[in-house]
Formats: C-alpha cells, sequence, structure tokens
C-alpha cells in the first residue's frame, strides 16, 4: 500500500469506526461518513491513503490538490512551533516541518512545496526546500526547447520555476511582462544552460520562432478589431508591452514580416490588414 498515493482497495471487513480496505497486504480505514452507497464486501475502490493521527493507515475518497512525489501550490492555514500547516484537499493538513522551510511561512501565503514521505518516520510531509528534489545536473534539456514551467517562488533577480518537473531554472524580472504566483504553469523555454549549471529561461520564444509563434496572434489580434490596431512603427514600448505583452523588437520584427508577405500595412502608429475581409471570413 503506497502512503500519500491512490491505490486500489478491496473492501474486506467493519469495524466500529468505518469499513478496512485492503491491497492484499495491508489495511486502511474508511470511516462511514465516507462510505458510497450500495458498497458490499469484496467491492474495490481506488482511495487515497494517508496516515491517521496514530501514525495508521487511513483512506479518503477526498481528493488532495497532489501527491506524494508532485509539487503543488497550497495555502498555509496554521502553524505552531513545530511547523506550518497546509490545505491540501483532504480532512488532514499537510505538515511541513520548519526544518523543510526555506524561508519561515506565513499563514494565507501561498508557497510551492514539494510533497514527500519523512524519511524518519514515513510521514507525509511538504518541503519548500525544491532543490532536494530536482536534478542538479545532466539535463535532457538544450538551449531552445520549449519546456512546462512551475513557477515556484520570486526572487531579487526573477522568479525560480521548476523546469518539467526535474529541474530548477530563472525567469529574470526584465523579461517578464507578467504577474506569476506560485504554482502557475507555464509554457517556457530554454534561453541557456550556464557554466555552473544553472538554467536561464524565458516565456517567450528564443530567436526567430517568437517572431513565427507571435505572427499569429498578431494576425488574430487584428482580425478582433476589424483588421485594425492602434499600434504602429512608432509606439513605444510600454504601449506595445501593455497591449499585446511583448517587447517593441519582437512586434517590430513581426509587422516587419507580414509586411513582407503583403498581409499588413504599416502606419506610424497603426497597422491594418491589407484585406481584412478575406481575413475576417467576410
Amino acid at each position: 500500500m503506497e502512503i500519500g498515493k491512490y491505490n486500489e482497495l478491496k473492501f474486506v471487513k467493519k469495524s466500529g469506526a468505518g469499513l478496512y480496505f485492503s491491497d492484499g497486504k495491508g489495511e486502511a480505514l474508511l470511516p462511514y461518513m465516507e462510505v458510497p452507497e450500495g458498497l458490499q464486501e469484496n467491492d474495490s475502490l481506488n482511495l487515497f491513503v494517508f496516515l491517521d493521527g496514530e501514525d495508521k493507515p487511513r483512506a479518503t475518497i477526498q481528493k488532495p490538490f497532489a501527491c506524494v512525489d508532485e509539487f503543488v501550490a497550497l495555502t498555509v492555514v496554521s502553524e505552531n512551533e513545530r511547523g506550518a500547516y497546509m490545505d491540501w484537499g483532504i480532512s488532514k493538513d499537510l505538515f511541513v516541518p520548519l526544518r523543510e522551510q526555506k524561508a519561515q511561512m506565513e499563514i494565507g501565503e501561498q508557497y510551492l512545496v514539494y510533497i514527500s514521505l519523512d524519511r524518519v518516520n514515513g510521514r507525509i510531509i511538504g518541503s519548500t526546500k525544491l532543490t532536494n528534489f530536482i536534478e542538479l545536473s545532466d539535463f535532457d534539456v538544450k538551449q531552445g526547447d520549449e519546456v512546462e514551467l512551475i513557477i515556484a517562488d520570486k526572487t531579487d533577480l526573477g522568479y525560480n520555476a521548476i523546469i518539467n518537473k526535474k529541474y530548477m531554472g530563472l525567469l529574470y524580472h526584465n523579461e517578464v511582462f507578467e504577474h506569476l504566483y506560485p504554482g502557475d504553469i507555464k509554457k517556457g523555454y530554454i534561453k541557456q544552460i550556464r557554466e555552473d549549471d544553472k538554467i536561464d529561461l524565458s516565456l517567450q520564444a528564443i530567436g526567430y520562432k517568437q517572431v513565427l509563434d507571435f505572427k499569429a496572434t498578431l494576425l488574430n489580434q487584428l482580425e478582433k478589431n476589424n483588421g485594425v490596431l492602434s499600434l504602429g512603427d512608432k509606439s513605444s514600448p510600454d504601449e506595445i508591452m501593455n497591449e499585446l505583452n511583448v517587447s517593441k523588437k519582437v512586434f517590430k520584427k513581426t509587422i516587419g514580416a507580414l509586411y513582407k508577405e503583403r498581409l499588413i500595412d504599416i502606419f506610424e502608429k497603426e497597422i491594418r490588414l491589407i484585406n481584412s475581409g478575406h481575413l475576417l471570413g467576410d
């Protein structure tokens, strides 16, 4: 029976507190209040298993926000001298010992944690010391690769992010044009892997691929605005960023490419689809 994960378990006997389910080796108690109607002896259920206050296996039909060996963003609901407790979707809160806190956690704040089993007592715990649960070298990604990012935390330089649930990288503040929060899942790109095995990340595609990706976005925006967009060759970087969430450099490269394809006309403060009726399906 795997603690902190879902298990296919068979109903084997009743007790005063509930029904016991077994995987053939161990047993876990499912309280009567959670027992589905019509359950018969030898019926099987896929149940999440955790340890109760007496370190005995307890089954639940409740769905935790994440299981053991997963990253997840959770909110602190209480704390004491031993650590913090986080709501993770089931009746028993997830405990994060002080020794597993990168910085002291505060009630009401959200943190990205890794859920694991305590090596000492086998209990389920969370940790914000994320580098203990990632690979620090021998990466199977390379510059320019598209990756999945889970935002971890904010630093003086930018945002730490988990890459493909395996590595850690950094998004620099001056290259992030939106608000990011722990647990946000984003499509990202490997900007570079440095000689010290640190990974720099980007939310935009690297090189000309960024222009290719943005072309579709810009054409879609033009279609939504009846073929006209109040941004042009002389628009300021802030105007472009606020409207399209992209740098002026990428904007200019993209409109230049679309102009060469005779899809748009470019003006100082405006761009227009040349054949808007056709593109808009009129």
